[in-house]
């Protein structure tokens, strides 16, 4: 039986984002070893396109591994995430990111 205190693995996910600084990206990958499994990328795209506070969880700061953005980014679509990113300084071109220079490691 599952604990109250527990955290289901949206909420994990949430926590984690969370955590992304101002001015940087995480990959979807990256998220979902930071909640324990890396097999867990296609939950967190999942559980981001349900954000339920896209005000308050930065999910636009979330891109795939190789730095490129949601083509359906729930909130708006590609440009809307294009804007936000921008918005924070994080150059966008050909609608990629560059993570050696924006990408954020959690594990560092």
């Amino acid at each position: 039986m599952k604990k109250t205190s527990e955290k289901t693995v949206y909420e994990r996910i949430y926590d984690a984002v969370l955590l992304i600084p101002y001015g940087k990206v995480a990959t979807y990958g990256q998220i979902a070893a930071m909640v324990g499994n890396r097999y867990y990328a296609r939950a967190v795209g999942n559980a981001l396109h349900k954000n339920p506070a896209p005000d308050i969880i930065p999910c636009y700061r979330v891109v795939n591994s190789k730095g490129k953005l949601a083509a359906s980014f729930a909130f708006g679509g590609e440009d809307r995430q294009k804007q936000l990113l921008e918005a924070e300084g994080i150059e966008v071109t050909d609608g990629k990111v560059d993570l050696k220079k924006y990408g954020f490691n959690p594990f560092s």
